[in-house]
């Protein structure tokens, strides 16, 4: 797989920070809640570029969260063309993507950003890449099918979704329950 214009490729959640400052982050994508405060993380990170998303961790609209948008999904996809476009003017890199947990909203923007950067792979062969940077990645079904809009994938990214819930829930057989008390359901159906 080519790298995103980049060498090492991460995904965290916010208590996961800390532990990867010492790890010369260069870029940084943050997916965070609206009213989340300002991290003060980052104060101890080497210098790096950092682009901060707003929005919640839902899949269905509800009153007063900022459900994920195609906008959202094509700031981040610019991410990586900006990501991309930068490459020339160094030598390595290590991409950081975070959410809250490190499970869904992350998960989903760098499957969105290693499809973009690889049109020609397979999508299980994308998510079996995702699951070795995170084991435990969820991704957010709507972000994927915006991504998979936007690039083109005439809906195999968000079958492959429902192939890849159906890897993790065999994996993490709490994940079922865990989705569907977090208003999920329709992802766990995803698997089949």
């Amino acid at each position: 797989m080519l790298p995103i214009a980049i060498s090492t490729l991460t995904i965290c959640g916010i208590e996961e920070l800390p532990a990867q400052s010492t790890r010369k982050v260069s870029h940084v994508l943050s997916l965070l809640d609206p009213d989340l405060p300002e991290l003060e993380s980052f104060v101890a990170y080497e210098a790096h570029e950092r682009t901060t998303l707003r929005f919640h961790d839902i899949i269905t609209p509800q009153d007063g969260r900022v459900h994920p948008t195609e906008a959202h999904v094509a700031e981040i996809l610019d991410f990586g063309v900006k990501l991309r476009e930068s490459a020339l003017k160094r030598q390595e890199g290590h991409l950081l993507v975070h959410c809250h947990m490190g499970i869904s909203r992350s998960t989903a923007a760098m499957l969105s950003l290693m499809a973009q950067v690889n049109p020609e792979e397979g999508e299980d062969v994308l998510f079996a890449r995702l699951r070795a940077i995170r084991p435990q990645a969820w991704p957010n079904s709507v972000m994927i099918g915006f991504a998979d809009a936007q690039l083109k994938r005439s809906g195999k990214l968000t079958t492959a979704l429902g192939r890849h819930y159906a890897h993790q829930l065999e994996a993490q057989p709490r994940y079922r329950q865990w989705m569907a008390d977090l208003g999920r359901g329709a992802e766990v159906a995803m698997a089949g």
